[in-house]
């Protein structure tokens, strides 16, 4: 029997078909005779090197401070990260379902080669629920929910350059979640001489931030609030981390802006 769809279930859709529609625009698709086809729950996997083998084939996620226990076939709080035969995979390696040229300023940088553009990319899932996020539609989504488009570490860095951008920004969700992809794109983007940023919560371990910081030049941090209560009641989150996060980024001498949002 037919249902009605719900409001916040039409947004979604539209929100998610114009973010596939915007990619295909920008990857030029379009104009070849081998049209890529955004396709829904397309699945890229890559070993995490950040989770520890537990008994039982359960693992423990190391990548950020909510240090996820996942047992055989489920996943993490991020929904993007599953555990198979005792192995933690990323599910969303080369996969993104947002692909964007911005100005830098709605990374939001405003101190950092203004007036330039950004090839902005992001895929779903999140590591945070904010009852106030403005992307949910993907933020709260697992990738079987969202229409998705492959491309390739170096494919990202070759397209960002053909479009004139001169860095390359991991943004829209939390970018921590598809860490892999970010780190593998951010060494070939250094090498051809484009820049990396991200927009983030900050809710990272210390180990996996500081090996990012190797090619990282910018981070944009939100600071959505100032009490451990403001992050548990309406972010499902913890300040402290994030804090560590901001002084751990201005150690490591990576550009620093702080958003409060």
């Amino acid at each position: 029997m037919n249902r009605s769809m719900t409001k916040r279930e039409f947004l979604k859709c539209c929100a998610t078909s114009f973010c596939v529609l915007s990619s295909s625009y920008l990857l030029g698709y379009p104009k070849t005779s081998e049209a890529q086809t955004p396709r829904k729950g397309l699945i890229k996997t890559k070993l995490s090197p950040y989770f520890t083998s537990l008994s039982g084939g359960k693992i423990q996620c190391e990548l950020c401070p909510r240090r996820c226990r996942v047992s055989k076939g489920k996943r993490g709080f991020c929904r993007v990260r599953e555990n198979r035969e005792g192995k933690y995979y990323s599910l969303v390696y080369g996969n993104p379902c947002a692909v964007h040229l911005d100005p830098i300023e709605k990374k939001p940088f405003f101190h950092l080669i203004p007036s330039t553009t950004s090839f902005s990319l992001a895929t779903a899932g999140c590591n945070f629920q904010c009852k106030f996020c403005q992307n949910w539609e993907i933020s709260q989504s697992s990738p079987e929910d969202v229409y998705s488009v492959e491309i390739s570490p170096d494919e990202a860095v070759t397209k960002a350059k053909e479009v004139g951008a001169r860095s390359i920004a991991y943004t829209y969700v939390e970018p921590t979640i598809f860490y892999e992809y970010m780190l593998d794109v951010g060494l070939l983007a250094k090498k051809a001489g484009l820049l990396n940023v991200c927009h983030s919560n900050g809710y990272i371990n210390p180990i996996p931030l500081r090996n990012l910081c190797k090619v990282l030049d910018a981070a944009n941090i939100d600071l959505k609030g100032f009490t451990e209560t403001f992050y548990r009641e309406l972010c499902d989150g913890e300040l402290n981390p994030v804090l560590e996060t901001l002084k751990t980024l201005k150690k490591e001498k990576v550009h620093l802006e702080i958003t409060n949002l």
